[in-house]
């Protein structure tokens, strides 16, 4: 089964490929930088699932009838920030989606936040358009707490600052194998995986 992603982001690309291939589907994720590159979206609906289903609507339409498509939308909820910067996390520090300086600008906002009230969690939302007006949504939330400054070298966004619940590592210091366990992401993957084999008889 071929997944067109709605996104020219090649980390999210080669995350979702990772967790195929971990989970034992055949499932090729093909970027929308392979099919003419990505259509611009606003993506101004104001909830995950809302910009996941334009983003992936956007894409189905430039694609034959009979493709499927996949869009991402996920997020960074802070606790004590009430949920920010929720469905802004890849513009926080302004629209030009700079990753670096998003996590810089919140360790600075969070820089007088006691340890005890660092909670947060990352939100995923991966929307599944097919053939025939087939919308489907999965979803996955990774609670977890943030560091004071951020550690690791691998991951994106904010991951060096974001520490999983039952981990003492950063999602950037984990490393993918571990990750892709535990991950917002990797959750929701694993409710879309579930209905691959269901669809597919099992096999």
């Amino acid at each position: 089964m071929k997944l067109f992603l709605a996104s020219g982001n090649v980390h999210k690309a080669a995350e979702l490929q990772a967790l195929a291939d971990a989970a034992a589907l055949p499932i090729e994720i093909i970027s929308a930088r392979v099919v003419g590159g990505m259509p611009v979206v606003v993506e101004d609906a104001g909830t995950f699932v809302g910009n996941a289903r334009k983003k992936a609507l956007a894409l189905s339409r430039t694609l034959p009838a009979d493709a499927w498509v996949i869009a991402d939308d996920s997020g960074l909820c802070v606790d004590v920030l009430e949920g920010g910067p929720g469905v802004e996390s890849a513009y926080y520090a302004g629209p030009q989606g700079d990753s670096a300086a998003n996590l810089a600008k919140l360790v600075a906002v969070m820089c007088d936040v006691p340890d005890g009230n660092r909670g947060a969690n990352f939100r995923c939302v991966l929307f599944v358009a097919g053939p025939g007006g087939v919308e489907l949504i999965f979803e996955g939330i990774c609670g977890g707490e943030l560091l004071r400054e951020p550690r690791g070298g691998a991951g994106f966004g904010y991951d060096p600052l974001f520490v999983p619940a039952g981990q003492r590592q950063t999602f950037a210091e984990l490393g993918d194998a571990v990750k892709n366990t535990v991950s917002h992401r990797a959750r929701a993957w694993a409710r879309l995986a579930e209905w691959a084999r269901n669809r597919s008889g099992g096999g």
